[in-house]
């Protein structure tokens, strides 16, 4: 259980990390769909950096499993409420990667669990 937890944690940090790095770069892609569920752009570095942090307390939560289930939890809650900004907008077009990731948040939430 625990090479699965290894496994989905580290695709995980690397995509929100990477998610996170592009909203703190402000990349044209990212920033269209920020405008789109009309999250301030003087804000969106708030997301980047809590999307970093999540992928580093994944990262180090492989070996101190306390803080792994930590970024798990803000991870299925930071996508639980970008599922919700797209609702609120009527953007069902942007759901697809909030929604996969939220399921692999929970996985690794999970896998996590289980294997301490």
């Amino acid at each position: 259980m625990f090479i699965a937890s290894l496994v989905v944690s580290a695709l995980l940090a690397l995509a929100v990390g990477g998610s996170g790095a592009m909203k703190l770069t402000k990349n044209d892609g990212v920033m269209a769909g920020m405008d789109a569920v009309r999250v301030p752009r003087d804000r969106v570095w708030v997301l980047g950096a809590l999307e970093v942090a999540a992928a580093l307390g994944l990262i180090i939560g492989i070996v101190w499993w306390p803080l792994g289930v930590a970024a798990a939890i803000g991870v299925i809650l930071y996508f639980v409420g970008a599922i919700v900004a797209h609702i609120r907008v009527g953007d069902t077009k942007g759901l697809g990667a909030p929604a996969v990731l939220l399921v692999l948040g929970v996985a690794a939430l999970v896998l996590r669990l289980l294997s301490v």
